[in-house]
């Protein structure tokens, strides 16, 4: 039996059987659809609200939210398949010699009313009619995205090929693995990224790539793991991209089939046993096994488990969670395990994209420790400041569709960055005046016999000479909060003594009591799962408490950034589209100056969506939730897939913003930038920590000394 139906028994006893039917009916039939408890209320609520005298709109709310979880849970647990209709089907219109048996297609649009039902029929009738303009509205607006998909350019690679490594490939005398991938074009449809580049990876270094949104960093990455560019076939490649598929395979076991060689051996090590303890057996076992027992000694094979375990302990996973099959993680968590899974293999050359993306900052702690002892090479996209300077040995920028190397972390590559500049600069100045100089002399005796051929001796030099270059300086980004808004007399957002749970057997948060003002610049940290995302919900108001107080100032007009945010937007259409779907009446002109802000100009603010970066559809993201002009921001994950130039923004302007903030952050430098209070969220409460990210940190090494990872 269904949760939701045990839910209305218990809250309706007293319902009547044919409105149970059709209340059921509703749930079931569109259980799918429902995407927020407010859809779920707006379909049933007035009609449980007219046959409950004890029940006032708050209570019939959470009921419906309890609901909700529970059709959310057995939709995403399904295994059903689901059947579409290319049609709809006129009821009305069908043979009165039909074949079908009426009962099998009707639905609850055909269930006849008792006369004696305790709710007002014309309310029933209305919330049959919002039911159904609704699926009609779906499917509408469906129907519309098949008809004209988005088509998105793909991303392609060329390399000018050299005979010499050609011949050391053929011959097999390439034991070597460092990798060279010179001259080289990488481009995204029509969009030239890369052009005569070229990158060097010492084995054993370890590599952070870096470069502004959309310019091809994640886009390099695929076509060195498709091998699209030259790699030395001995030289194998793991590229951490896509989540784990969901099976019965348990978390552990999933990691350690990560080890081929392993793995074979054990399988050839049970078959063998199979022949010899039937007695059909040639003879030969007995030596393969020798054999086998020898290889499996050699790569310590019993110790894999263990090796495994400390893996998925560092990026989060309790000794629960490692039995556990993966289906029965979520996206994120399959991520890890991807990634759990890279690093078990340990390839020659371990491709990251944003892996701190996924994971929580003790888990990034862990991480940082764990690649600092990494063996082979690795070339890792991060926007995080403070993990590419724990990890990376080099820096590879990509700018002006080329490549080039610093030595040393990113801190290093900053300070020689600039120095270059600034050299170039001089270098650029210094030839501009020696042109003045010879033009002047050009100009002033051009017609002065005497002088005519000294004039003609400068015009060669002023040929000969390099051609004068400017300087290419990346533009600056910005980002602006606005904040033409009155100040809001304390406290404008407040949770009282509150408790909250999804479920009757598991507590997310007891006696909870915090605050937040307009001076407020605060960061939320904790392990995934430690409830950092319900709590940013309970503050928004979305989440209904078990018990316990949330006050909010009338005046109070929240923007939040969800960390799927992203996720959300419509891929189907332009930046400036969405912003006039979603904020109409407005002229374009506008549209296109709000998203200026954030760097999506020109053709970028015309482009689908879909065929934007990530960095660039947050900033799209960012764009949109401004527009209102809010006087409080609560951000989840905001510095996800942003470049470094725009967290520098990012923090910047928050500085900037004279509202109140609430942030839940990964990245260590944008915490301290902005952030005046810490939030910790685990084992049922929020702790503020006094001495700030500092004593944070010292924390989660402390318990990692006691575990056993440092």
């Amino acid at each position: 039996m269904a949760a939701y139906v045990e839910i209305l028994r218990r809250e309706f006893p007293n319902m009547d059987s044919e409105l149970f039917h059709y209340v059921t009916g509703v749930l079931d039939s569109s259980a799918s659809d429902f995407e927020s408890v407010d859809e779920i209320f707006e379909a049933i609520g007035d009609v449980l609200q007219e046959i409950s005298d004890s029940k006032n709109e708050d209570n019939v709310r959470e009921i419906c939210q309890r609901m909700f979880n529970t059709l959310k849970l057995n939709t995403s647990n399904s295994s059903k398949p689901t059947l579409l209709l290319k049609t709809p089907i006129q009821l009305s219109k069908m043979p009165s010699h039909s074949d079908y048996k009426t009962e099998e297609i009707r639905g609850i649009w055909m269930t006849k009313r008792d006369t004696g039902t305790t709710v007002d029929a014309k309310k029933l009738e209305k919330a049959e009619a919002r039911l159904r303009a609704k699926q009609e509205k779906r499917t509408e607006k469906g129907s519309q995205k098949i008809v004209s998909p988005v088509v998105l350019e793909e991303a392609s690679a060329s390399q000018a090929s050299s005979k010499k490594e050609s011949r050391l490939e053929a011959s097999g005398k390439n034991k070597s693995y460092d990798i060279k991938i010179e001259n080289f074009d990488v481009s995204y449809g029509e969009r030239t990224l890369l052009t005569g580049a070229e990158v060097h990876l010492a084995y054993g270094r370890r590599y952070g790539l870096v470069g502004r949104n959309g310019l091809g960093k994640t886009t390099l990455l695929k076509m060195m793991s498709a091998r699209n560019l030259h790699i030395p076939s001995h030289i194998s490649v793991l590229h951490v991209e896509q989540e784990v598929a969901g099976d019965d395979t348990r978390a552990l076991q999933s990691v350690l089939q990560c080890d081929v060689v392993r793995e074979s051996l054990l399988q050839e090590e049970k078959e063998l046993n199979v022949k010899l303890n039937s007695g059909l057996n040639d003879g030969t076992e007995s030596t393969r096994l020798t054999e086998i027992y020898a290889k499996l000694e050699e790569i310590e094979a019993d110790k894999a488990p263990a090796r495994a375990s400390v893996i998925l302990a560092g990026l989060g996973f309790s000794p629960r969670m490692q039995q556990q099959m993966t289906r029965e993680f979520s996206g994120g968590w399959r991520m890890r395990l991807a990634l759990a899974r890279a690093l078990f293999g340990k390839p020659d050359l371990l491709l990251l994209d944003e892996p701190t993306n996924m994971l929580d900052v003790r888990a990034i702690l862990w991480l940082e420790n764990y690649l600092q002892t990494w063996p082979s090479t690795i070339l890792v996209v991060s926007h995080d400041r403070n993990f590419l300077n724990a990890v990376a040995t080099d820096i590879i920028h990509l700018h002006s569709q080329r490549l080039e190397t610093y030595r040393g972390d990113y801190e290093n590559f900053i300070k020689t960055k600039e120095e270059r500049l600034k050299n170039q600069q001089r270098e650029y100045e210094a030839q501009r005046q020696y042109r003045e100089h010879i033009q002047v002399f050009i100009d002033r005796f051009r017609y002065n016999a005497n002088r005519a051929s000294q004039v003609q001796s400068k015009l060669k030099l002023l040929e000969k000479l390099p051609e004068l270059k400017p300087l290419e300086k990346e533009p600056e980004v910005v980002i602006r909060f606005p904040d033409n808004f009155e100040k809001l007399s304390p406290p404008i957002l407040q949770l009282s003594e509150l408790d909250f749970s999804y479920s009757s057997s598991s507590s997310i948060f007891r006696n909870l009591s915090v605050s937040a003002d307009q001076d407020s610049r605060i960061c939320i940290v904790g392990e995934n799962g430690a409830g950092k995302t319900t709590l940013l919900k309970l503050l928004l108001g979305d989440l209904t408490p078990v018990q316990g107080i949330r006050h909010a100032h009338r005046n109070l007009k929240i923007g939040y950034f969800s960390q799927h945010h992203v996720d959300q937007l419509d891929m189907n259409v332009c930046s400036v589209e969405l912003l006039a779907a979603k904020f109409p009446g407005k002229p374009e002109e506008e549209y296109r100056h709000q998203l200026g802000g954030y760097g999506i100009s020109g053709e970028l603010a015309v482009r689908p969506v879909a065929s934007l970066s990530g960095g660039q559809k947050s900033r799209v993201a960012f764009a949109q939730m401004t527009m209102p002009c809010p006087n409080f921001y609560i951000l989840d994950e905001p510095t996800n897939h942003l470049d470094m130039e725009t967290i520098e923004a990012l923090g910047n302007s928050l500085n900037k913003f004279k509202g109140g903030l609430v942030l839940v952050s990964h990245d260590e430098r944008l915490i301290r930038t902005v952030c005046k209070e810490l939030w910790v969220c685990g084992d049922g409460t929020v702790k503020r920590v006094e001495g700030g990210f500092d004593e944070y940190k010292d924390i989660l090494q402390e318990q990692f000394r006691k575990e056993g990872f440092l």
